[in-house]
């Protein structure tokens, strides 16, 4: 992954997203309850139609299907000068900048979805919300949706890794930047979250895939009986719904990748917006810290301290009360308020481990990506029943 000062080429869709699975919402996200209009940004930026092209781009050749687009999007280039940078990070979707300029300036981004991926993802509810997330400056432009994809806008920056993600310069204003989203809906009537209607589709998907009659036995050793991940999911709604954590427009896949730091303007954004829907605040957090440890190579000993989760949530607190209350309540945070959030964020990572578990199990069966997605499933569920003693201990204060 690039690191410091990148290839100016650093990709802007490289997290897991593209294989994502996404559910329609009961409320369309192109509406904004407190927004100026029905359906109109906070900045004032209407939402408007999305071009959409009639071209299916080949996922196992992308290149020739992503110039075929710019000759739509972009007739005044020279197809002759055009240049193509394939990202090979990504483990959902298959991602190509096209551009003409040395240093990407002006840059499309084509992003074909991953095999399959349909099952998971409600590719209109991804771009209604790419849609608000841009009228609210929360996403690059989005050019036009084609059959199997999507072309947007490049931001220039870095896609972080897991030791951008610990320094305090960086995670301040991530926390800022998710702040910012979570503010986007947050005075609005909001449904409910999407959370449990995920976690029991994918589970779903999983029992009906992966039954003892089909399943190999790679997959027996090391994972959880279907019935035990059943008892599981029941217990986490239970639990975890009654922990008081507000529902707010959420990011619901923020991996190290999904994170571009611009830094002239000491600014982060985050791509990619599969997962994008309305849930708990502090499944967005705890999925967020789950992913210090990284995707490729995995290690839960970068997992964030309490130490560093205190200020990275003292910092989110700080900005999410300003946008939200402005002058009304004052910024001031509350011991209380920052070790409620930080028991209630912990507890939702529970969640997040169930979820990409099962994800990383549909995935292995699915994906044409060169990714171990049943090696991933299986961490993800060791970790899920090695953390939950831990956080189970975990107390509001009174």
């Amino acid at each position: 992954p690039p690191r410091g000062r990148r290839p100016r080429g650093s990709p802007r869709h490289m997290g897991r997203s593209s294989g994502g699975l996404e559910l329609a919402m009961a409320v369309s996200p192109g509406r904004c309850p407190d927004c100026p209009g029905p359906e109109r940004g906070g900045d004032g930026g209407a939402i408007s139609s999305v071009p959409h092209l009639g071209i299916a781009v080949d996922e196992r050749d992308v290149l020739p299907g992503a110039l075929r687009l710019m000759r739509e999007l972009r007739p005044g280039w020279d197809p002759a000068r055009v240049k193509t940078k394939l990202f090979t990070d990504g483990i959902t979707n298959k991602l190509v900048a096209c551009y003409t300029e040395e240093g990407m300036g002006d840059a499309v981004l084509v992003r074909v979805y991953g095999r399959k991926t349909e099952l998971f993802v409600d590719r209109e509810t991804e771009l209604r919300n790419f849609q608000v997330l841009r009228a609210h400056g929360c996403a690059p432009d989005l050019y036009c949706a084609f059959h199997n994809g999507l072309c947007y806008q490049f931001l220039p920056g870095i896609a972080l890794g897991p030791d951008h993600v610990r320094d305090p310069r960086i995670f301040r204003l991530v926390a800022q930047e998710m702040a910012r989203v979570h503010a986007i809906h947050a005075n609005g009537s909001l449904p409910k979250p999407i959370l449990w209607q995920k976690l029991h589709k994918y589970f779903t998907l999983v029992k009906m895939d992966l039954s003892p009659k089909v399943s190999n036995p790679s997959l027996q050793q090391d994972m959880p009986s279907l019935e035990m991940l059943e008892h599981e999911l029941a217990w986490m709604k239970e639990t975890l719904s009654q922990l008081g954590s507000p529902v707010v427009l959420c990011h619901n896949d923020l991996l190290c990748k999904n994170i571009i730091y611009d830094q002239t303007r000491e600014r982060v954004h985050f791509i990619d917006y599969e997962y994008t829907g309305y849930n708990y605040q502090a499944f967005d957090i705890g999925n967020h810290f789950n992913e210090f440890a990284g995707v490729k190579e995995v290690d839960y000993g970068l997992y964030p301290s309490k130490e560093t989760q205190l200020q990275w949530l003292h910092s989110y607190l700080q900005a999410y009360k300003q946008l939200t209350q402005g002058d009304r309540g004052g910024t001031e945070v509350s011991r209380e308020e920052l070790e409620a959030l930080y028991v209630q964020v912990n507890k939702f990572s529970l969640a997040s481990h169930f979820l990409w578990a099962c994800w990383g199990l549909i995935q292995d069966k699915y994906s044409t990506i060169d990714f171990n997605f049943l090696r991933y499933a299986k961490l993800r569920f060791k970790q899920y029943f090695k953390m939950k003693p831990v956080v189970l201990a975990l107390q509001i204060p009174k």
